[in-house]
């Protein structure tokens, strides 16, 4: 690995960070803050993307998947906000948040594979 490949990666995680906080800000104006549905997106389409470049682009995937996506994703703050919910008694939605969050990525990275297999 170089320096310049570590630099991109760098930077394309601050892009990611700054996109997730852009999505969750967007999808929580329209749905609300009561779930925290902005990161559950993030997190199912980082997966979903992870997939994909993971399968059609390997020599990218340290600056588009550690950096990218990486600073896209966010296990800490899903979690957080798991906590959050059961500590305010919501807790058919945290455990919706912390198990709904593992399958649905998990189902999100398996169909970025197929596809990015395909392409």
């Amino acid at each position: 690995m170089t320096p310049l490949l570590f630099l991109g990666a760098a930077l394309a995680g601050g892009v990611g960070a700054v996109l997730r906080y852009l999505v969750d800000l967007g999808v929580a104006r329209l749905a609300g803050r009561r779930f925290p549905w902005g990161i559950l997106l993030v997190n199912v389409s980082g997966s979903f993307a992870l997939g994909v470049v993971t399968a059609a682009l390997p020599d990218a995937a340290f600056v588009l998947g550690a950096g990218l996506l990486g600073g896209y994703t966010t296990f800490s703050t899903a979690m957080l906000d798991t906590v959050a919910l059961w500590r305010d008694g919501e807790r058919g939605s945290a455990v919706f948040n912390a198990v709904g969050m593992l399958l649905l990525g998990v189902l999100a990275a398996a169909l970025g594979l197929a596809l990015g297999t395909a392409l």
